[in-house]
């Protein structure tokens, strides 16, 4: 499950020797070891009534902390704060926003615009394709917060708007920018339990087929996939996960039948927004001519690509996308009204599908 995130111990520190820059609300938060929207709230003064209270120890906590760092309000920046217009940004890496129900984003948005449309808030979506350049995400602004959605972030212009404390929450786990709230699905869970409803069929040697990637997503479902094998007393290391930079030419039928050979009687593949693993290993194994499940048995780290819906019921996991899209926007409408809020990680269903059966039993 999901570790508590670590707070900077509070106390006072003066400014680093010979600084340029002006102080940042960010910088303010970790000395005074509390969240940057108590920052925001303490020094913007509100007296309007709404968002948590704040009690008179961390608010001198964090006067105390903004001047040991000679913290000076941004007035453009106090200016944007206040312009509060009931509008959330919505930002998707990909080129255009996803229409097809069976897209893997669809169901995201979906639990986006009714929470959203619950809490009073009108949506403004944003693509990668809307603009460029090193200020790309500049235009979020327009909105009082924005949510990001997508496999690849530009880390450093997502590290200016949570430095400059622009309310920003990305979907999916980003633990790597300091600062960075975000939801996500526990994918290390659900593949653990995937691999364990496996080994209870009788499977020994068991191999995972992903992309060569290091997004969260992906190193979350292998490390589930390595502690359901070592839950279960098999062997892990190496041998056992196919890192592919392009799984359609190295997940080949001969690579399959290889594989069998040396007594592999289970595959899982990761889910991405490619669908690539899935694609390449059923694809190899109706080309190595083996039947699933009756010669080998599969499972899925999530859900099919839409091309391969039609086909058997893959065994996987469903992920949550509604309830996350939802849980998203609780995050980001807390931030904007300046309040304390978490959200825990959130479950994936098991699906037992039909393409997993019992290992089977080895010729004499």
């Amino acid at each position: 499950m999901e570790q508590p995130r670590k707070r900077a111990k509070p106390g006072r520190a003066p400014a680093p020797a010979g600084r340029k820059s002006r102080p940042r609300q960010a910088e303010v938060a970790r000395l005074a070891g509390v969240s940057q929207a108590t920052v925001s709230l303490v020094l913007n003064a509100r007296r309007d009534g709404k968002g948590a209270t704040i009690s008179e120890e961390t608010r001198q906590r964090v006067l105390d902390a903004a001047r040991s760092l000679g913290y000076v309000p941004d007035p453009a920046a106090r200016r944007l704060a206040a312009a509060r217009n009931n509008l959330l940004g919505v930002f998707s890496f990909t080129s255009t926003f996803p229409t097809d129900v069976q897209h893997s984003y669809y169901p995201f948005l979906v639990g986006v615009e009714q929470e959203a449309a619950a809490r009073g808030y009108d949506l403004v979506l944003f693509t990668a394709s809307s603009g460029g350049g090193p200020d790309a995400l500049s235009r979020v602004r327009l909105a009082d917060g924005c949510l990001f959605l997508g496999r690849h972030v530009p880390r450093a212009e997502l590290k200016r708007l949570v430095a400059d404390g622009f309310p920003v929450v990305h979907l999916g786990r980003r633990e790597e920018l300091e600062g960075l709230a975000w939801v996500g699905a526990d994918y290390v869970s659900a593949s653990r339990e995937v691999v364990a409803h496996l080994a209870d069929l009788g499977h020994r040697r068991i191999v995972l087929v992903r992309e060569d990637d290091d997004a969260p997503a992906s190193t979350d479902r292998q490390q589930g996939f390595l502690d359901g094998l070592d839950g279960a007393g098999l062997a892990g290391g190496p041998d056992s996960v196919l890192r592919c930079a392009d799984p359609v030419s190295e997940v080949t039928a001969e690579r399959v039948r290889e594989l069998v050979a040396e007594g592999v009687t289970a595959f899982v593949a990761e889910e991405t927004d490619t669908g690539a693993a899935w694609q390449a290993l059923t694809g190899a194994v109706a080309g190595a001519g083996l039947s699933c499940p009756g010669d080998v048995s599969l499972a899925l780290l999530g859900s099919p690509p839409p091309e391969l819906a039609a086909g058997p019921v893959p065994t996987g996991f469903d992920v949550p996308r509604h309830e996350l899209g939802a849980a998203a926007v609780r995050l980001l409408s807390a931030q904007v009204a300046g309040e304390e809020a978490d959200e825990p990680l959130v479950a994936c269903e098991f699906r037992a599908g039909l393409t997993a059966g019992p290992a089977p039993v080895p010729e004499p």
